[in-house]
């Protein structure tokens, strides 16, 4: 069997080469880029224009939500799409991508169409999937279902979750505190499972300025334990 070029012998002959490692922008055993072909780089860069990457924080405020009124596990869609044209027409970006997150673990981002009757039909047909537990405040609960992560006296479940409690503020080494704590956490698991179902980020092309989506699609932000006042991040990267 004749040796092949880059790979070794012994327990690991079969083991296919490993990838050249990069220096800058050419692999190692490659000729560095010439200055005529980075001036070509430079001329199309300045052709696409002036490169932008901007975020922003976006608050949402659910409709129909009271002031004051606690979260009720209520499912709710809401349709960020003129949010983040605002967005881009105030960066002047004019090709490149939006990316847009939830900054929940009980929220999700879709595209899809923002239509009253179907918002109701995406609530029927999740909490069909995942309903809430017997133990939830949500008006769908269902009796005998049971999430582990309901079993709120159990938890934190162990040092490493006792430490991201403490991270956020919570000084559960006081058993007062540890009460306070426990108190205050949603019997939500469903919602969770379904945003982790749902999804909980989107990337949309740009094009002259505008985003890139279908004439009845928008970019929805889905409340899976609401109504609760919601942040997304939305971030610009392209040119002007």
């Amino acid at each position: 069997i004749l040796p092949v070029a880059g790979w070794a012998f012994g327990s690991n002959s079969n083991r296919p080469p490993r990838a050249a490692p990069r220096t800058g922008a050419y692999r190692l055993h490659e000729t560095p880029p010439s200055s005529a072909a980075t001036e070509s780089a430079s001329s199309d860069d300045a052709a696409l224009g002036e490169p932008i990457c901007v975020y922003e924080t976006v608050t949402i405020t659910p409709s129909g939500m009271n002031d004051g009124e606690p979260p009720r596990q209520a499912v709710s869609v809401e349709d960020l799409t003129p949010r983040m044209k605002a967005f881009l027409a105030s960066s002047g970006m004019r090709n490149g991508v939006v990316h847009v997150i939830s900054r929940h673990t009980t929220t999700a981002i879709t595209i899809n169409e923002r239509e009253s009757r179907l918002a109701r039909d995406v609530e029927d047909f999740f909490l069909k999937i995942c309903p809430p537990d017997d133990r939830s405040s949500s008006e769908r609960r269902k009796e005998g279902v049971r999430y582990l992560h309901n079993d709120i006296e159990l938890r934190p479940d162990g040092k490493e979750e006792a430490e991201r409690c403490r991270d956020n503020g919570w000084e559960i080494d006081d058993p007062d505190e540890l009460k306070r704590w426990r108190d205050q956490e949603p019997i939500n698991a469903h919602s969770h499972l379904i945003s982790m179902m749902m999804g909980s980020s989107e990337c949309i092309p740009v094009v002259e300025g505008e985003m890139v989506i279908g004439q009845w699609q928008s970019v929805l932000l889905v409340d899976l334990d609401g109504p609760r006042t919601r942040t997304v991040g939305v971030q610009l990267m392209g040119y002007r």
